[in-house]
This record gives structure tokens, sequence and C-alpha cells, in this order.
């Protein structure tokens, strides 16, 4: 009887908490909802940034084509074209400029929200890309027979081949020209390095040129289109909050007009003059504060249409598709699952354009046509105007080989790489080559891969030369093992985010994010990025190209274990856990792996002080099912998990007024002060790594 009683009591209290949240739910909603009016200020903002980014580059005058322009880029496009004769530095000092309007189309393209692109720009854009990128490597091949033509006069002096290493920030050449065609020189090595290819007989004795063009950036890869999905679910939401702007305008200018009338005719019925100046006064009052008043309700409205949109986007930054990409091909790399690193190497064996002589201040230089030998004389001035068919690709293995026995004559070609230094690979990468037929990566026609990971060196068999790459599991990373967010100083938090082989350190302050710190296996590793502020998008890009990829992606759940959660209440979460990053840091906890997928469970405590927080810190237990926030009565090394409240707490309805309860005034006050691009770049973060659902 005694413990049916205490079972009643607690009911009964259950109850009355219940009721005590019910009571007061609306009022604490209607304050959530206006500090978090803080995402579509952000969003304003972000707008405004992008509309004055046109007159930015405008004011700048230094000449280059505004990429977003079609008749500017169009122009920069047909004006470059008509040079000719560049050499290879002459491009690569061009491509600086190029590879910017490349990075600064795709970076809006990223920074915008699929709610605010037109298809035909989306279109225009990618098409600027593809132009570009495909002229930048039509100059280069351009640039490399230039250099071919003139092997004769550039040969090593011991050898007598010609070897020609070109490096920048951006690509990396290395030539070979087989002038001598020795038959015992097989093995070729670039400037005293491992890089380099072991070449069959049939290529040491032929007239041939070996070409390595390491980009460091990926032209290959398709572009990515811009989800759908999201245009047509956020459209929607615009459409609906539109037609509400529109009804309540006509309803303003309708009684605006009646307002007028009504004035009109009191003015007509009074003679007096005096009475008549006063009424116009009076009118004039009047007419001032109706058109105030539909001044603020639009405002209102435009509010609320950007909030609508921001929510809308942020929730479908968390919904999982539905379905695998299951259309690939033999042996296709899975775009989903893998990721290239470090660029793409393009590994080419040329045909050895005829080579010029000097005699007697002049050139000499064989013309092969219609399979017979000319000598056609120049000037050194006109020799570049000569000879303009292009490279020529040496087809290896030959299309037909019947007069030789295959596997002996034409076997796959070894080849040695350099892995780029501002690249992370966590395990051994792995090698896929591009079928320009199928437009896609694959892995067939690679045998005996080998590498070295100190040397960052990696050797494999390679059947056809084409370009080639490194890829990775983009989800190598995932799930994670634990992650907080804590405050620094004021608009500065830290979000740690440890996986099973790195520990990630992220700054984010106001609307830009760094990489504090990495480590690899528990050791220190440098990185390029460290001390680099970024907006968002920027950061989030750079982090993944260089193999620290902690973002999923709608995909990514077919390829990693994940603790599914209800993308309303992780979106909610995350949110309001942005609101409160100035003054309180979360980290993950165990048990919310044991709680079912509409409720998040995470860590909380009050951080003000700047100083590195103490081992073991006293933490709250919270538990978040989107609608109700409470305390757990269990801590992190309890034996159980329990929902049972903690003894004197209440139930919120909302995450801000659940820590209200034990927070200080001065971390109060640290919320409400909080910069609104700050709390919109912590929550985009979280949104992105979804450390909720991926821990």
């Amino acid at each position: 009887m005694e413990k049916l009683e205490i079972k009643r009591i607690e009911r009964e209290k259950w109850r009355q908490l219940e009721a005590k949240d019910l009571e007061r739910r609306n009022e604490e909603l209607e304050e959530l909802y206006l500090l978090e009016r803080c995402f579509p200020e952000a969003e304003k903002l972000k707008r405004e940034t992008r509309l004055l980014s046109q007159w930015k580059h405008y004011i700048q005058c230094d000449g280059s084509p505004d990429p977003s322009v079609s008749q500017e880029i169009n122009t920069f496009i047909s004006l470059w074209k008509e040079e000719t004769n560049e050499t290879f530095e002459e491009v690569i000092g061009k491509s600086k400029l190029v590879l910017n309007l490349i990075d600064k189309l795709k970076l809006i393209l990223l920074e915008t929200p699929p709610y605010d692109l037109q298809d035909k720009i989306v279109t225009q854009y990618q098409g600027s890309i593809l132009e570009l990128q495909e002229l930048l490597h039509c100059k280069f091949n351009t640039a490399t027979e230039i250099l071919l033509r003139q092997a004769s006069t550039l040969a090593d002096l011991d050898s007598g081949n010609m070897e020609k290493v070109i490096q920048d920030e951006n690509i990396t050449l290395y030539v070979w020209a087989n002038l001598k065609k020795n038959p015992r020189y097989r093995s070729v090595r670039f400037s005293e390095t491992q890089i380099g290819f072991e070449i069959p007989r049939i290529l040491a004795t032929s007239d041939i040129a070996l070409r390595l063009l390491h980009t460091h950036y990926d032209q290959v890869t398709p572009l990515r289109p811009v989800p759908t999905s999201l245009q047509e679910h956020t459209s929607t939401i615009t459409n609906l909050v539109r037609d509400e702007e529109k009804n309540l305008e006509a309803a303003i200018s309708k009684e605006m007009q009646e307002e007028c009338k009504q004035e009109e005719n009191e003015s007509n019925s009074v003679h007096e003059e005096e009475i008549k100046v006063e009424d116009q006064g009076e009118t004039e009052v009047k007419m001032s504060s109706v058109q105030e008043e539909p001044e603020v309700t639009k405002c209102e409205l435009e509010m609320k249409l950007i909030s609508e949109t921001v929510l809308a986007a942020q929730l479908l930054l968390l919904e999982n598709a539905h379905e695998k990409p299951s259309d690939l091909d033999d042996n296709e790399v899975d775009l989903c699952q893998f990721t290239t690193l470090g660029g793409v190497y393009h590994l080419d064996i040329l045909e050895l354009p005829p080579q010029c002589k000097p005699m007697k201040g002049w050139m000499v230089v064989e013309f092969l046509h219609f399979s017979r030998g000319h000598f056609f004389l120049s000037s050194p001035h006109s020799l570049n105007k000569i000879l303009k068919e292009g490279l020529q690709k040496y087809i290896y293995p030959p299309e037909t080989t019947e007069d030789f026995e295959t596997e002996y004559s034409f076997p796959p070609i070894e080849v040695t790489l350099e892995v780029h230094e501002n690249v992370i690979f966590f395990e051994d990468p792995m090698v896929a080559r591009w079928d320009a037929e199928g437009k896609h990566w694959k892995t067939d026609g690679i045998s005996n891969v080998s590498y070295k990971s100190e040397e960052r060196l990696i050797t494999f068999n390679l059947e056809t030369f084409g370009p080639v790459t490194l890829i990775q599991d983009s989800h190598i990373n995932m799930p994670y093992q634990s992650w907080e967010l804590r405050p620094l100083d004021v608009n500065k938090v830290l979000l740690s985010v440890t996986t099973i082989f790195a520990e990630i350190q992220i700054q984010i302050k106001e609307n830009l994010c760094m990489l504090a710190s990495i480590k690899v296996n528990n050791k220190k590793h440098s990185s390029i990025l460290e001390g680099r502020w970024m907006t968002p998008v920027s950061f989030i890009t750079a982090l993944k190209e260089a193999g620290l990829n902690i973002f999923p992606t709608r995909h990514s759940h077919f390829y990693v274990i994940i603790n599914y959660k209800v993308p309303l209440t992780e979106m909610k979460a995350y949110r309001q856990m942005a609101l409160l990053s100035s003054a309180f840091a979360f980290g993950w906890s165990r048990w919310n792996m044991l709680c079912d997928s509409k409720k998040v469970v995470f860590k909380v405590r009050e951080h003000l002080r700047k100083e590195e927080p103490i081992e073991d810190p006293n933490w709250a237990l919270l538990m978040f099912s989107g609608d109700r926030a409470q305390r757990l009565k269990i801590d992190e090394y309890s034996d159980t998990f329990s929902e049972a409240l903690k003894e004197e707490t209440e139930f919120h309805s909302t995450l801000y007024h659940m820590v209200k309860d034990f927070a200080s005034e001065e971390a109060m006050e640290k919320i409400r002060s909080s910069n609104d691009q700050f709390i919109d770049s912590v929550g985009h973060m979280l949104l992105l790594t979804r450390v909720l659902s991926y821990s």
C-alpha cells in the first residue's frame, strides 16, 4: 500500500508539472520566437552582403571580370582564346585569375540559399565554370606543346633526354621527352625524386614524351546539382507567405482609401475656415499613422517570410535521402561514399613533335605531311607560328596488336606519385581513373597499389594513361566518439569533435570560422588551414578538401551507422543551443543513444570564464523533445537510463527557459546580448556536423 501511495503522489506531481508547463507554454514560445529572430536577421545581412558584392567588385577597378555578369565573363573567355603561343609560365600566371573566378562562382552557388537561386542563374554559373575549366586545360596543353617543340634545346647533357619540372601553388608539371630512345633507359625519375614512371621497352625506343600534370584542384569531377527538393519545398512556403503579404497589403490599401474618403467628406461638410484648417491637420496626422502602420506590418511580413524560408532550409539540411544511389556502373566510384582528394594527376603519353635544329642562324624543322618528310626553313621570330596541329597522344597499348604478344610487349606502366602535402589520409588512399566515355571515376585497370605514408608516395600499375585521382571514404571520421561546444569569449566558441582517428577543434566568432587545432592519432598535426578565418561555407569546403570531413550529407546514413533523431527535434535543439552558446557549454552524453528517436540527451553547464575547463566539470543532463525540455535525475555515470525528473526542477517548452532556471544573471545577460551572425554561424555549424545523430 505504501508503494502504491508513493506512485500515486509521483503521478499527481507529474500531472501538476505538466499542467504548469502547458499554462506557460504560449508565453515561453513567444519569447523564444523573439529570440530566434536572430536567424532571419542574419539571413538579411547575408543577402545584403551578396547584393553589395557586385558593387564592391566594380569599385575595385582591378581589371578582372565579374564572374556573375555573363557579358563580362564571356568577353574574358573570348579574349583569352585569341591569345596564342603562351608559355607555361604565362599560362600559370593567368591561371591564378581563372581559378579565382571559378572559386567565386562556386562560392556564390554554395552560399546562396537554393530558394534564392533561379534555374537560369545556376545554369549560367555552372556553364561559365565549365568553360573556364576547359579553356584553362586547353591552354596548359598548348603550352606543353610549345615546351616539347624546344625539347632538343633543353636536353640534359648526361642523359641526352629533356626533363622539365615547373612548380606553382596550384599546379605541378613534370615533362620528360625521349630524345635518345635508349632501350635500357626504362626508369624515368624527376629531379632526383621518386616521382616518375617505369616504362616498357616499346616506349623506351619510341618518339614519345611523358607528362604528369598535377592540378592541385579537381576540375574533372562533374559539378554537383543544386538540390531541387529544397527549392520546391521552400518556394511553397515563400509563395504562401507572399500571398499573405499581398492580401494584407490589399486590405491596408482599402482601409487607407476608406479613411481618406471619410476625411474628405468631413472636410467638405464644414464651411468655416478655422474648422477646415483644424480638420485638415487631423487628416494629415491620421493619414500619417495609417501609412506608418502598413510599413511596420510589411516589415513584419518580410521577417516572417525570411524566418519561414530559413526554417525550411535548416530542416531540410537534416532530412535523409530515402534511396541510395543505385545506377552505378561496375567499378564506378560512388561519389556519395568517397571523396577525391589532393587534386587530379593528368598522366599522358604524347607523340614527340618534330624538333628544331639550329643551322647558320636559322632553325630547321622537319614537317611530317602525308607520311613524307619535308623541311621547313624559318627565322627564329616566326618559329612559333608553324606546326599548329596541337598535342598528339601516343596510343598505348595500340588498338591493334596483331604483330605483338600483348602481355609481353604492352604491360601496365608503373607510376609513382607524391600525395599533396596539405591533404590528410587517415588510411591508405585508393586510386581511381577517369572514364571519359562514362564521365565518372572508376577503379579498374589499376593494380599493385602501395603507399609509403612517411614519404607520402603512392605507387601503382596503370593499364591506360589518363587523369587519375586519390579517393578516401567520406565517412572515415563518422560516427564521432564525442563532441563539445564551449564558450571562449564574447561571441566566440570552440567546437571540438573527436573521431576514431582525429580530434578537430573549430573556433567560431561572429560570421567566421577557423581551424584551431587538429590531432591525428593523439599527435598534434599541423595544417595550412590553422589560424585562417573564413566564412562558414568557405571553411567547410576547405576542411573537406583537406580530408577533414565531419559534415554528413543526406546520403551519409547509408554508409555509416547513425543514432537517428527526428529532424524537427534535432533542428530545434541546434537552434536553441546556438542561442545559449555564449554562456553555456554543451557536450556529448552516452544516454543520447538510449533515448528514443524523438528525444535528444546532452550535457550542459554554465561557462563564463575564459580559462580551460576543469577535467570533471559539474554537468547537468538535459532531455529535449522539441516541445519539452527537462533536467534528468541521472548523471553520466549512472548504471541505467531513466527519464525521471531531477528533484526540485520543472518542465519547460524550450531549452532557453530550462537553463534559465539554474543560470546566473550574468549568463542570461550574455545570451541576450549575443551577436545575430554569431548565433547563426554556430547554428549552421551544428546543423552541418549533426553531432546529436552522428555521435
